[in-house]
């Protein structure tokens, strides 16, 4: 695969990949040691990343596209949700196709971002969207989501039968089982709490707890709504995990491994290479439905947008390389080539993947700016009111520049192993205050629906909270990252002290009306 390395003058060499890793050709360049025509990088050599000029554009043009549906909807022809829908899916899918052209014209300039562009870009639609008008772009945005999500799962449940393909990954593997390049953590609880993301979250139940409700006229309604949802969200992991366990272990490591621990899991990827010779090699599978495997490079080339896909760890691209080959196979039949499609199946993808990120961009900035203006009302009563545009403004203001610095700046990595600890006791928190509902309202016979799934979360979140802190304490008696480390334990012991409160509070009710202490 191809890559841009920039040396200590700031002077940048495009160099092709090797199998040996480390060594690139290069043009010759007396700052660099020469081997054999071939250059040793020096240690704080970087690699250079390219944005997708074409994906930029894609998700770029969902913006407008879902002002016009909003408009359309609301204004111009209000109530007819038909018509804007299709429209408004219409326009999703043209920008995919056009987005093509973007690369190698005079537009790729404008869309090929770089990273303080693109935080820049971001913070600029978290503001945006957390001060206009929720029909305008929030609503019509989620409710586009909605659809592409819903269609493009059905897409690939149908293309998985179509392709069957094999699972080429192990169904355990014990040489990363205590900790790998995807989390640093035994199977044991942090696959749960990987799991439980999707599946119980504490961010999806405070963020439906403004929607939700609006959707339920009656409680016969709830299961369908609730409960047909989380199948969804169910029916989603598998078919990510289907599609990221089809891809070869070489690509879906190189994908996976960030690109300052390469040399540190080298030893261990060798490991796992060698115990699984048939698939490292492509051989032996010829008698199984899929007998094509891909390298980075290859995929990196069919993909387009001048994509580098090595070290692009969080999901996305294993998802969308995954759907992008399960689709190419699924379509074998068609006569089509796949370097024709893969592209546009790839960005589409990415496009969908894009769109949910977006959504808890402006979701969460613009309940942040709700439980700001709450806390600030105390303060000056006029900033509680969510429609004064003066408090929406400052509160959706301080709100942006508190996540985009972090970001800006880096130091989002030190808050962020504990969010999904966070996250977890969140949803704790929310099973129990259903529970309490349950209780209160005199069918406490049904309350471990609720009571057992927040007894297994509960285990779960404190053993990793407890590892946690115990890792972080390790890093501080190593004298490693204090302000961190301190920073971590601080805001999780903070976090899990309170929830432990709230429990004990709810426990105390539970039992208080079941023997019949306090009134319901």
């Amino acid at each position: 695969g191809g890559c841009t390395i920039r040396d200590r003058s700031d002077d940048e060499h495009h160099a092709y990949r090797q199998p040996e890793g480390f060594l690139v050709q290069v043009p010759r360049n007396d700052k660099l040691e020469a081997r054999d025509g071939w250059y040793q990088l020096p240690a704080d050599a970087v690699e250079l990343v390219p944005g997708s000029s074409w994906g930029t554009f894609t998700i770029a043009c969902t913006i407008p596209i879902a002002l016009f549906v909003g408009l359309y909807m609301y204004r111009i022809r209000k109530g007819r949700v038909v018509e804007a829908s299709l429209l408004g899916a219409a326009g999703v899918l043209a920008a995919v196709i056009i987005g093509k052209w973007i690369p190698d014209s005079p537009l790729e300039s404008v869309f090929s971002l770089t990273r303080h562009e693109t935080i820049l870009a971001l913070t600029g639609y978290g503001f945006i969207a957390s001060v206009l008008p929720v029909w305008l772009l929030l609503c019509p945005r989620d409710y586009l989501s909605s659809f592409l999500k819903v269609g493009t799962i059905g897409l690939l449940v149908i293309g998985v039968l179509l392709a069957n393909p094999p699972l080429l990954c192990p169904p355990i593997n014990d040489v990363f089982a205590d900790g790998g390049p995807t989390f640093r953590g035994s199977i044991f609880p942090f696959v749960f709490i990987c799991i439980m993301c999707g599946a119980v979250s504490g961010f999806h139940s405070l963020v439906s707890s403004g929607t939700t409700p609006k959707m339920v006229d009656k409680e016969s309604q709830i299961r369908m709504i609730g409960y047909g949802s989380m199948l969804m969200e169910g029916l989603v992991g598998v078919v990510a995990l289907i599609s990221a366990a089809s891809l070869d272990p070489h690509l879906y490591y190189d994908i996976n491994v960030p690109r300052d621990k390469t040399k540190e899991f080298r030893p261990k990827l060798e490991e796992v290479y060698r115990d699984y010779p048939t698939l490292i090699q492509g051989t032996g599978l010829h008698d199984l439905p899929v007998a094509k495997t891909h390298d980075i490079a290859e995929v990196n080339r069919m993909v387009g947008g001048g994509e580098s896909l090595r070290g692009r760890t969080g999901g996305a691209v294993t998802l969308a390389v995954g759907m992008a080959l399960i689709f190419d196979k699924a379509l074998e039949w068609t006569g089509l080539v796949s370097e024709d499609i893969i592209a546009y199946w790839y960005h589409f993808a990415i496009m969908f993947e894009a769109l949910f990120i977006l959504t808890t961009i402006d979701t969460g900035t613009r309940i942040a700016r709700f439980l700001l203006q709450e806390a600030l009302g105390n303060v000056y009563p006029k900033f509680a009111q969510t429609d004064w545009l003066p408090g929406a403004v400052l509160a959706t203001a301080v709100v942006t520049l508190g996540w985009g610095g972090l970001v800006w700046d880096g130091s989002i990595d030190t808050i962020w192993p504990m969010f999904g600890i966070a996250n977890q006791l969140l949803a704790v928190v929310a099973l129990a205050l259903v529970t309490t509902w349950i209780v209160n309202s005199g069918r406490g016979r049904f309350a471990l629906v609720t009571l057992v799934p927040m007894l297994f979360v509960t285990a779960t979140t404190l053993t990793a909270g407890k590892i946690m802190i115990e890792r972080w304490w390790s890093e501080i008696d190593a004298g490693r990252d204090l302000l961190k480390n301190w920073l971590n334990i601080g805001f999780s012991l903070f976090i899990i002290l309170s929830v432990l409160t709230l429990l004990f509070m709810a426990a105390a009710r539970w039992v208080g009306v079941a023997f019949g202490l306090v009134k319901r």
